[in-house]
């Protein structure tokens, strides 16, 4: 009966005007960095759709001018774009599901207090991120195990960091307890079957987060390709749009050797290409993150907890 009119009178407290003012202030600060975070997306979606002229004399500010396809119709043109579209996700669906594995694995080996060596481990891997031979020295390497110019390379460049490791890591190190590990042992259960069986499935969160640190990385990932390999056949993504990208700011500037037609029609439409670009290679992460942020919250933050 007093928990009762405990809470009833903690509920009935009314917000003093000092309490109204500050939430009202922090729902203006709120919505001001809201705008502030959202308009260049929705600058990027109005300008691609606008009439070209309108987005380089700068008229496309708070909606769109006209309504306009061509510089959809110039990225699309070309069958660069769906080949590197093809090879993106390829390199992204296998980069991300070996790169996570490696990763999950290795940081539940390190989380294990009864590993041999693991201190040792975590330090090398520490000074790593720190300290690297260098990109030459990582060329000449890759060279001389024939890696460049294939596809292995863009896809096993990148697929661990000590970095995703070390947050997986402290994610196991602070949400399985070891009671668990002890009572799966009493009943028989092996490391491997543990960590399949038990440690995983408890650990989808943090599994989506590597996911997606990893994926996103893959996605956005061009100056890999542009190092190491030659082939356009092999190029991602990103790179045929810096492509686009480039040879639409060397036309509008009138390169050498530019058609004159080709030169004013591209001064028209520089823009409404640049925010197109910008626009096809975002979306598809855009459309994935909505299913992993509830995951992606609380991955991040539960191994922020200790005690």
């Amino acid at each position: 009966m007093k928990n009762a009119n405990a809470s009833t009178a903690v509920s009935s407290i009314k917000p003093t005007r000092a309490d109204r003012i500050f939430d009202v202030l922090m729902l203006v600060i709120s919505i001001l960095f809201l705008l502030v975070a959202a308009y260049p997306l929705y600058l990027m979606i109005i300008a691609s759709f606008s009439e070209p002229e309108a987005v380089s004399q700068g008229k496309v500010l708070l909606y769109p001018v006209g309504f306009s396809l061509r510089g959809y119709q110039y990225i699309f043109q070309s069958r660069d774009i769906w080949m590197g579209y093809g090879n993106t996700i390829l390199y992204t669906g296998l980069g991300t599901f070996g790169g996570t594995m490696i990763t999950v694995m290795a940081a539940y080996a390190l989380s294990r207090e009864d590993m041999p060596g693991r201190k040792l481990l975590i330090k090398l891997c520490i000074f790593t991120m720190f300290f690297s031979g260098g990109m030459i020295p990582t060329y000449l390497v890759m060279n001389s195990l024939s890696l460049t110019n294939t596809r292995l390379i863009l896809i096993l460049m990148g697929m661990f960091t000590c970095y995703n490791m070390i947050i997986a890591r402290t994610f196991f190190a602070n949400s399985l307890p070891k009671e668990l590990l002890e009572a799966a042992s009493i009943d028989g259960c092996g490391n491997t079957r543990f960590f399949f069986t038990i440690a995983l499935p408890l650990s989808k969160a943090i599994v989506a987060v590597i996911a997606l640190y990893i994926g996103v990385m893959y996605w956005n990932n061009y100056f890999t390709a542009l190092i190491y390999v030659t082939k356009r056949e092999y190029f991602p993504l990103q790179l045929i749009l810096r492509e686009i990208l480039v040879l639409g700011q060397q036309l509008a500037q009138g390169g050498e050797g530019a058609d004159v037609d080709a030169i004013l029609e591209m001064q028209k439409i520089s823009e409404s290409i640049k925010y197109g670009v910008i626009l096809v290679s975002m979306l598809p992460v855009m459309l994935v993150y909505p299913f992993v942020q509830k995951y992606f919250v609380q991955g991040v933050m539960i191994g922020s907890v200790k005690g």
